[in-house]
């Protein structure tokens, strides 16, 4: 496959790159930052430096042409402006959409979060920080607009604390809502891979954090 990461300098997505190009895909990242571009390099994809906060879709959907899938792992975090975050969570995410339905790509996969329930109809979850909030709004948006494009097939994918522990290529996957945990970004990239692998994930939603089942045996029990 060829498959185009916007935030492909992020934790996750620098853990899903090398892992990508070992099974013989071919990687397009998407960096707004042109010190980053050597470590893509290194990864083995090929850098585009693209700011997703200020380009247009017009400006992305050239890179992603001819791509079998796309992977929005770009973040603003919990800290910043709130207005980041809506520009780069949200606002990125659908961009990528425009530029993947434009260029006729269907297979959109969300690095979103957990959590995103204590936000929902705009409640505001008690003894959490202001800008981890405005996080979570961000993202919930991003998956409720993303929800409504039927040309994509979707899978958007929820991990707990992301962690820069080892691999441990056991998981906890489930449709259902888990209780808030840590996972490895090593084991998040690992899961992305095997989504991208399952066709069949399209239309879920699904919550990871670290377990005991091994990740292909998980994400194939959900396909």
């Amino acid at each position: 496959m060829k498959v185009v990461i916007v935030g492909a300098h992020g934790g996750v997505a620098r853990q899903l790159t090398p892992r990508l190009v070992a099974g013989g895909h071919d990687v397009v990242g998407v960096v707004r930052n042109p010190d980053h571009v050597a470590d893509l390099e290194q990864d083995g994809a090929s850098p585009v430096v693209l700011d997703i906060e200020t380009a247009t879709s017009a400006d992305l959907a050239p890179h992603v042409r001819g791509a079998d899938a796309v992977v929005f792992s770009a973040g603003a975090g919990g800290k910043g402006a709130p207005e980041r975050k809506q520009h780069v969570d949200r606002d990125g995410a659908l961009k990528l959409a425009d530029a993947a339905s434009a260029s006729g790509v269907r297979r959109y996969l969300l690095v979103s979060a957990m959590g995103l329930q204590a936000v929902v109809d705009g409640a505001t979850p008690d003894g959490v920080e202001p800008g981890f909030v405005d996080y979570l709004r961000a993202k919930l948006e991003a998956e409720d607009a993303l929800r409504s494009r039927p040309e994509l097939d979707l899978t958007v994918l929820r991990p707990g604390h992301l962690l820069d522990d080892e691999a441990t290529g056991r998981v906890a996957l489930s449709r259902s809502t888990l209780e808030v945990g840590g996972v490895p970004r090593a084991d998040v990239a690992a899961v992305l891979a095997a989504l991208l692998a399952a066709p069949g994930t399209a239309g879920e939603t699904l919550e990871l954090v670290s377990g005991d089942v091994p990740v292909e045996e998980a994400v194939a029990a959900l396909a």
